[in-house]
């Protein structure tokens, strides 16, 4: 897996910062809301012309896809379906300020019962190792 770049990193930061600017005083009033935890872009590598990862908000934990750069943006809400090893993924457009946009694919809606930074840290490095595994041939002989 190749390194990402200063100027990778610094998207990730922008698109957490992006995240907490647009949504955290609504996610406050929440009931799931989670104050140990706050916005951030973990476990991001490269999946063609774009970045991979996982952004951990208060509320949930999503599977991304952050575009280039310089890629322009479709309409809010579009969807698009993604092969990753593991299955096919439903991917969401959502726009975080003028220039900033990604693909999101929420996977868990519910972070209350976490305890820090750290766990949702290990639950984020767990969700990107099992979508980049390949999904396990069906069974037939044990169906039935």
């Amino acid at each position: 897996m190749q390194a990402l770049s200063p100027e990778q990193y610094v998207r990730l930061r922008e698109l957490a910062d992006a995240w907490a600017g647009r949504h955290l005083k609504a996610a406050k009033r929440d009931p799931r809301f989670n104050p140990r935890l706050t916005a951030d872009a973990l476990c991001f590598q490269r999946h063609g012309d774009h970045l991979l990862g996982a952004l951990v908000t208060p509320l949930s934990l999503s599977l991304v896809l952050l575009p280039e750069a310089s890629s322009p943006p479709p309409a809010e809400q579009r969807t698009r379906r993604v092969s990753l090893p593991s299955g096919d993924y439903g991917f969401r457009a959502e726009h975080l300020g003028e220039t900033l946009w990604l693909w999101r694919c929420e996977l868990l809606d519910d972070l209350s019962d976490l305890a820090s930074r750290e766990a949702a840290s290990r639950l984020a490095q767990q969700l990107m190792e099992r979508v980049m595994a390949p999904a396990a041939p069906y069974d037939r002989a044990g169906a039935g």
